[in-house]
């Protein structure tokens, strides 16, 4: 149920970061995408304005007349493309003389419905997109005639050797259109992109976090294992001792090879040590000491390899070089580096007790023993 909920949530964190960057990415694509477009339009319709009124100027200088030069240019302009963007001609009083759409010739042009408030050669894409945006919203409801309602005139150029302008116009609801259609592109894109980002990242997440349950698990089963083990290393040592003292009181009066004291020193008087009130026996800077169940502390001369063969194995173990413990002192054994042991010790001792990872098999044995 834990692991659910931290799913849910992930999935859940994914998907608001995802949102917030894709947002961000969102609007950012779309507006320069709406800017690549809106200055292609303004660079062909400004140059392909400036070459005809050029043209159409030429034309005029070599003779050609007013009227038939005008219906050259409205049988020329009827039938254009009008998808994008298109042609016209105003006299000098705003009067339309040639257009595609012939319902519009000698009509005056309207200044608030057709052309951008400050149309020049420096427009940018970013000023006439604010105006553009502008104009959609405030002509929503407007009742003004089809052609001249999505149309701008983007561009002016007075053509020579007349009273004459050339406008060329833009499609505003193209425009628009196209902005909405790469706004769904984009907005398909993105849903498709954060579906394919928020599944894969919690599949992952799944995957990783499987991986490493299952190595948590490993590592808890064999954590588990060792502390099983070292409670029965524990218990084993509480029955040894037990057997220890069972079989002290039936072997009172038998006779042993092993010695029952051992005789050591406290400064300069002699003090013999029974091997029963040995704790455990130590050596250090080539001293050998003695400490009893007591915490008493005497030394001897005997080497600890002398002492070792002296004394009763099954109630003392050689731990190491430097140690000899007895059965009766060990208080807990833990587990220590890698598959060492470390004894702990009553009374307790200055210098860690370790059992080797060779010798922890052969303590093992003893203890059963």
């Amino acid at each position: 149920m834990r692991k659910d909920r931290l799913y849910f949530f992930t999935f859940l964190s994914i998907t608001i970061i995802y949102s917030i960057i894709a947002s961000i990415a969102f609007r950012y694509l779309v507006k320069e995408s709406t800017f690549k477009i809106l200055e292609t339009h303004l660079e062909f319709s400004k140059k392909e304005a400036k070459s005809f009124a050029a043209l159409l100027g030429q034309q005029l200088v070599h003779g050609v007349s007013k009227d038939s030069l005008i219906a050259d240019i409205q049988h020329s302009l009827q039938g254009t493309d009008l998808q994008m963007g298109f042609l016209s001609i105003y006299d000098w009083s705003g009067k339309v003389i040639a257009h595609p759409d012939v319902k519009n010739v000698g009509l005056l042009a309207s200044s608030n419905n057709s052309f951008v408030s400050s149309v020049s050669d420096n427009l940018s894409p970013e000023a006439f997109y604010n105006l553009l945006s502008a104009d959609l919203e405030e002509n929503e409801d407007s009742s003004v005639e089809a052609t001249e309602e999505k149309s701008k005139v983007i561009a002016l150029n007075s053509i020579p050797n007349s009273d004459w302008i050339l406008a060329a116009h833009i499609r505003t609801d193209s425009i628009r259109l196209q902005i909405q259609d790469f706004k769904r592109q984009f907005l398909i894109i993105f849903l498709l992109m954060g579906l394919f980002v928020v599944i894969s990242s919690v599949v992952i997440l799944r995957l990783l976090g499987s991986s490493y349950e299952k190595k948590l698990e490993l590592k808890t089963e064999k954590l588990e294992d060792e502390v099983i083990n070292l409670s029965k290393l524990n218990r084993a040592v509480g029955d040894y001792q037990q057997k220890v003292i069972e079989r002290e009181a039936t072997s009172e009066n038998e006779s042993s090879s092993t010695k029952k004291r051992i005789l050591t020193y406290v400064r300069n008087e002699l003090v013999p040590v029974s091997t029963d009130e040995i704790a455990y026996i130590f050596t250090e800077n080539t001293i050998t000491y003695v400490v009893c169940t007591d915490s008493k502390r005497s030394t001897t001369n005997i080497s600890l390899d002398e002492l070792f063969t002296q004394i009763d194995d099954s109630y003392f173990f050689r731990a190491n070089r430097q140690f000899i413990i007895s059965i009766a002192s060990i208080d807990k054994i833990v587990k220590y580096g890698n598959n060492q042991l470390k004894i702990l010790v009553t009374p307790g001792s200055e210098n860690s007790i370790i059992i080797s990872k060779n010798k922890a098999a052969q303590f093992k044995q003893w203890l059963n023993s």
